[in-house]
């Protein structure tokens, strides 16, 4: 059932109340400068097919752009600060940054040389990565199977999972106290103004016409059906993601680093179970509303690499499964962030491409600078702005999963 808003007119119209929704709605509120109105129109108030539901929560600092490196620097101290970011609210709890680390395995030399080039600038960025030679993998974790590998870098320092969940609840929550609105409808079609610089209102699915001062696309996979309201193309599109967790018989003496395998399979620790995911080998466009599992992927792709990476992992058992989407950003898979080169009322916070969770307090905290003053002063986030997508110039992120 559609909810009316309470008020005709919003400084800010947010499309999508999930993670990235919720978490620049909070940021706004958060922000000295900022004292307007917001208005988060969410489609589906128990978020069951966002992206946001289907998160592994993972983060990383092994990135081949600097940019992305401190991206997920400022989310790491977020998470490990998180109630003191919160104004050390007692109800907030404190949240546990898992740090096992991604390990990235290289069997050739080309991708070893690429790995140590991007240790280097991680390095420089005070990231904690380092290097590692096939018998120095093997010294730390004796478990894997290396035949093929000839190098690898890890990272033990801020660098794991998280309960992202946690975040976004308090952010919506939070938000909401402040005076956020959030309505659970749709947004159906937008109006610009008679020079089609600007967007005057929106429309919602129960027929009220909405004037709004800004208008930002949080709308995850249906990021390019927001946008299309506008007038604007944009290359995301939903892409089916796999995750599986399962028990082995005989489990690991020690934390399983999320292990990223030359196959592209990844696994990793959960808990007392394993985590494993992969994007499926024919990676095509997928309806919205489609989460359809393919099973054999399990059984003859994923387990098969598991247990040849690792032998232990030969005697295993799935315990759960889920399809979720990607925002999947066709160009270069890195996100699209701040406000379209001609409609600048309209602001973009789409096509993470599997990195949103991580990305998601910089983003939300650089879109709400954005917002407030017209210019970032945190994080110069301009790389992910729209002109790039207009000019069809790709942002290069080398490590991109």
């Amino acid at each position: 059932m559609t909810q009316a808003p309470l008020k005709s007119s919003y400084d800010v119209v947010i499309v999508g109340g999930a993670m990235l929704g919720s978490s620049v709605a909070w940021f706004l509120t958060d922000n000295p400068g900022f004292d307007g109105s917001i208005l988060v129109v969410e489609r589906d108030p128990t978020y069951e097919f966002t992206s946001t539901s289907h998160t592994n929560s993972c983060m990383r600092q092994q990135f081949s752009q600097e940019i992305n490196i401190r991206i997920s620097q400022f989310a790491a101290d977020f998470v490990k600060n998180f109630r003191s970011y919160m104004g050390d609210d007692p109800r907030v709890p404190e949240v546990v940054l898992q740090s096992y680390g991604y390990m990235y395995l290289a069997d050739n030399a080309a991708f070893a040389d690429t790995l140590r080039e991007g240790q280097k600038l991680q390095a420089a960025c005070g990231a904690g990565t380092k290097h590692m030679t096939r018998d120095e993998i093997a010294a730390a974790y004796p478990f894997y199977q290396l035949d093929d590998i000839v190098a690898g870098n890890h990272n033990l320092i801020d660098e794991g999972y998280f309960d992202g969940n946690t975040l976004f609840d308090w952010w919506k929550r939070s938000a909401r106290e402040r005076g956020a609105e959030y309505v659970t409808n749709e947004v159906v079609a937008m109006t610009k103004d008679a020079s089609g610089a600007r967007v005057e209102s929106v429309t919602l699915k129960s027929g009220e016409v909405i004037a709004c001062g800004t208008v930002v696309n949080a709308s995850g996979p249906r990021a390019a059906l927001t946008a299309k309201m506008a007038g604007i193309d944009i290359p995301v599109e939903p892409r089916k993601r796999y995750t599986y967790i399962f028990e082995a018989e005989k489990p690991l003496d020690r934390d399983l680093p999320l292990t990223i395998d030359p196959s592209g399979v990844h696994m990793r620790s959960e808990g007392t179970y394993y985590l494993a995911g992969c994007p499926p080998d024919d990676d095509p466009a997928v309806d919205h509303d489609d989460f359809v599992q393919d099973h054999s992927l399990w059984e003859e792709k994923v387990w098969p690499i598991l247990a040849t990476r690792i032998p232990q992992f030969e005697a295993i058992k799935l315990r759960n499964s889920w399809a979720g989407h990607y925002a999947y950003n066709t160009l270069d898979q890195n996100a699209i962030v701040g406000p379209h080169s001609e409609i600048t009322n309209f602001i973009f916070v789409n096509g993470f491409s599997g990195h949103g969770f991580q990305q998601s307090p910089a983003m939300g905290r650089g879109v709400a600078e954005w917002i407030t003053a017209g210019a970032y002063s945190s994080l110069d986030l301009t790389p992910f702005s729209f002109d790039r997508i207009a000019r069809g110039i790709r942002f290069e992120e080398k490590a991109v999963i």
